[in-house]
């Protein structure tokens, strides 16, 4: 029997990278997945390349008022909700001169509010036995210059993910997150700095990995399997590394 056999399942910012590929797998899997992203041409591209029984919604991550209907039209076409992979995420570099209120709050309200409320506009439609996922990063444990919003962005997640887990535990539903290393995935060209930087940074990466390499958006589904299903059901407040022991060796 398929992991995920009539689950519904929330992914959000899945139109490319590790949202996709964890959506694809949750497909393969027999879950009723619904997709999100802030780009609609971009959504509708999905119809090429999915099979089985999907819904897609434009939502911005940091909009309380859209994870409120993302989680109404969810529940109108599919019932309650079993899984919820809060993957949406910005990515930005600024050194501490660079960095202003603006860019501080943008990077928060993505990575940090938008799930939250996402969490709480789902709260009430929960399967027993649920599953929330959150998508966080080994940046926040290790540190790396000109990372103080996106790190500390993280680094509440891993917060919110224990503290969540202490509170819906007691209803059977399990909280925890995956804290992705270096990850070939599209979020390296979504930057605000010059390539040739990012470049450089990525190509460093490699000899820092016990592995020797980059990890793939496939592995990264795979651990969003595990905690999505019934095989990590005594599994709650973790964060679980994707890293290749880049953090952690």
């Amino acid at each position: 029997m398929k992991k995920l056999e009539n689950k519904v399942v929330i992914v959000t910012g899945a139109t490319s990278g590790m949202g996709l590929e964890t959506a694809k797998k949750f497909l393969e899997e027999g879950a009723k997945v619904v997709l999100t992203g802030r780009n609609q041409e971009k959504l509708d591209a999905l119809n090429n390349q999915l099979t089985g029984d999907y819904l897609l919604v434009k939502a911005e991550a940091s909009s309380t008022q859209d994870s409120k209907e993302l989680i109404r039209k969810t529940v109108d076409i599919f019932g309650k909700i079993d899984v919820l992979f809060l993957n949406a995420g910005i990515f930005r570099i600024e050194t501490i001169d660079q960095l202003t209120e603006e860019i501080f709050d943008e990077v928060h309200n993505i990575n940090v509010r938008g799930p939250l409320f996402t969490v709480q506009a789902a709260s009430e439609h929960f399967n027993e036995g649920a599953s929330v996922i959150f998508n966080t990063s080994v940046v926040n444990i290790k540190g790396f210059a000109g990372m103080a919003a996106y790190s500390s962005s993280k680094a509440a997640l891993r917060s919110l993910t224990r503290t969540l887990a202490a509170e819906l535990g007691p209803k059977g539903i399990r909280v925890n997150a995956i804290a992705p290393g270096p990850i070939d995935t599209p979020i390296y060209g979504k930057h605000n700095v010059p390539q040739e930087n990012i470049d450089q940074m990525a190509s460093a990466f490699p000899s820092m990995v016990s592995l020797g390499r980059f990890g793939n958006s496939e592995e990264i589904a795979a651990t969003a399997l595990f905690l999505a299903s019934s095989d990590s059901s005594y599994i709650t407040g973790a964060e679980i590394p994707v890293d290749g022991g880049f953090a952690q060796v």
